[in-house]
C-alpha cells in the first residue's frame, strides 16, 4: 500500500488539475495533457527519512493567500526568459529555441556514484509518477513568477545513480551546441553553463526535475527535455536542458560565480536582507502585476528549509 505522505507546500486536492498516466516519455510528450495523479513514490525510498524529516505537518504555507490565483500566465512563462545560450533579450530564447533538438537526449553521469553512465531521460525519470508542483519563481533581477510544473523528485533520480559517501555535492552542465544555440557565440560566460547544489539541498523534497509546465511538456525555452528547480533559490540555480549530472566531493565553482564572485554565490538563496551590489533584493515584481511586493525570506519556503543553513550566515554564503 502506498502512503501519501502531505507536504506543508501541497495545495488542496480540489486545487490540482487531475493527471493522466503515462507509459513512457513518447507518450509523455505526445499527449498535449501530461496531469497524473501526484505519486508517492519518491517519498518511498531509501530517502524516506530525510523526506519526513523535512516535511512538517500539514499548515497554511501560504499565509492564506492562494498562489494558485496568482500563477503567472503561460505565455509569460514561454515568452519572457532568461537562456543566454539563445541570446541576452528575454524575447530570445522564445524566438531561437524552437530549433533546439531535445528528443533523443542523453545525459552523462559521473564522479562518485555506483551507476556512471549516459542515460536517456526515461531512465532517469518516471514518466509513470509525476508531480503537480505549484512554485514561485524569483529571479536574481528582481522580478518573479509562479510557475506550475510537473517533474519528480531530484531525489528519485540521484537514488538511481547512487552517489557514494564522498558526494557532498552534486553538479549539472547545459547542453552547449553552437549550431543550435546562436547565443553561445557572444561569449557572456565561459560555457557550458554549470550549476551546483549541496547533497542536503538535492535531496530536499522541495527539488525537482522538471519536464513539463502548465499540463505540457516543457517547451525548449524553458530548458526542455529536463531542467533542475529549486524554489527557494534565484532562478539561475534552475540549470536547463541538462546533458551532464556529476557528483562531487568539494564544491563546485559555478557559471555566474566564475563570471562575478562578488555578485553571485554558490548558495543564492532568495533573501530579502542581501542585497545584490547593483540594486536591493527586499522587494520583487511579479511578471503580470504592475506593483511590486516584498520579497519573502527563502520565497516563502523558509519553513521546509531554514534548517539546512542552521549557523551560517546567510549574507556572507551567498
Amino acid at each position: 500500500m502506498l502512503i501519501k505522505i502531505k507536504g506543508s507546500w501541497e495545495l488542496k486536492e480540489n486545487q490540482i488539475t487531475s493527471l493522466k498516466d503515462y507509459i513512457s516519455r513518447r507518450g509523455f510528450i505526445k499527449n498535449a495533457g501530461i496531469m497524473g495523479a501526484a505519486s508517492a513514490a519518491s517519498l518511498m525510498s531509501s530517502n524516506l527519512a530525510l523526506a519526513e524529516e523535512s516535511l512538517s505537518t500539514v499548515s497554511n504555507l501560504y499565509d492564506g493567500h492562494d498562489i494558485m490565483d496568482e500563477k503567472t500566465d503561460i505565455k509569460a512563462v514561454r515568452g519572457y526568459n532568461n537562456y543566454y545560450e539563445f541570446g541576452m533579450n528575454k524575447d530570445n530564447p522564445a524566438r531561437y529555441a524552437q530549433s533546439l533538438v531535445t528528443d533523443p537526449w542523453r545525459v552523462k553521469v559521473n564522479g562518485a556514484c555506483e551507476n556512471p553512465g549516459d542515460y536517456n531521460v526515461e531512465d532517469l525519470i518516471d514518466f509513470n509518477a509525476l508531480e503537480d508542483r505549484v512554485y514561485r519563481m524569483r529571479c536574481v533581477e528582481a522580478w518573479s513568477m509562479v510557475i506550475p510544473w510537473i517533474g519528480v523528485s531530484l531525489s528519485e533520480v540521484i537514488s538511481k545513480l547512487k552517489p557514494t559517501s564522498n558526494a557532498k555535492y552534486v553538479y549539472f552542465e547545459t547542453l552547449a551546441d553552437p549550431k543550435q544555440m546562436p547565443g553561445l557565440s557572444r561569449g557572456i560566460i565561459k560555457w557550458p553553463y554549470r550549476e551546483g547544489l549541496r547533497m542536503d539541498e538535492a535531496m530536499h523534497p522541495l527539488t525537482i526535475m522538471a519536464v513539463g509546465l502548465y499540463g505540457e511538456k516543457l517547451a525548449n525555452q524553458n530548458g526542455a527535455p529536463m531542467r533542475l528547480v529549486v524554489p527557494w533559490k534565484y532562478g539561475f540555480k534552475g540549470v536547463k536542458s541538462i546533458v551532464k549530472i556529476s557528483f562531487l566531493e568539494k564544491e563546485p565553482n559555478t557559471s555566474w560565480m566564475r563570471l562575478a564572485p562578488q555578485e553571485y554565490g554558490f548558495y543564492a538563496n532568495v533573501n530579502p536582507n542581501a542585497p545584490h551590489p547593483r540594486w536591493s533584493q527586499a522587494t520583487e515584481r511579479r511578471i503580470g502585476d504592475f506593483r511590486r511586493r516584498d520579497t519573502l525570506m527563502f520565497n516563502g519556503y523558509g519553513e521546509q528549509v531554514a534548517s539546512l543553513y542552521s549557523g551560517m550566515d546567510l549574507k556572507r554564503n551567498y
